[in-house]
């Protein structure tokens, strides 16, 4: 389906009712089988790749990211200048963000005494009632 420009619009008689409401809304159906599409359709549609464990792989993620700002933060801590340690300072600051980030994510998600049916939630909590 080919999207109209405003010049296209312009030109052709206006149609009545909700044809030309939703004429500005046309979907283009190569935009879904381009490389942009396709990235959105799987961060939209995730529930649907349910192999994928994926508290594990946010679990993964934070790991990646505290390795990698780690690493970086002590090579800008290297230099002894004055930008080099407010990153090196901002560096830290987002290592341990990302560390309770995986914290929470381990605990609530991965937890090793976490069985089927049973309540991830704290003691402070109360569970929801199991139907």
């Amino acid at each position: 389906m080919k999207m109209l420009s405003v010049r296209d619009r312009r030109d052709r008689p206006p149609e009545e009712g909700v044809v030309a409401e939703l004429q500005g809304f046309a979907v283009d159906k190569a935009f879904f089988t381009s490389h942009k599409g396709i990235l959105l359709e799987t961060e939209l549609y995730y529930q649907h790749f349910n192999r994928l464990n994926w508290p594990c792989l946010d679990f993964l993620r934070c790991v990646s990211a505290i390795i990698i700002f780690l690493v970086v933060s002590f090579a800008a801590v290297t230099s002894r200048d004055g930008a080099a340690i407010a990153a090196f300072v901002f560096g830290i600051i987002l290592v341990s963000v990302f560390a309770y980030d995986a914290f929470k994510i381990y605990r609530t998600e991965m937890a090793p005494g976490a069985i089927q049916g049973e309540c991830p939630c704290s003691v402070e909590r109360r569970c929801p009632p199991q139907p």
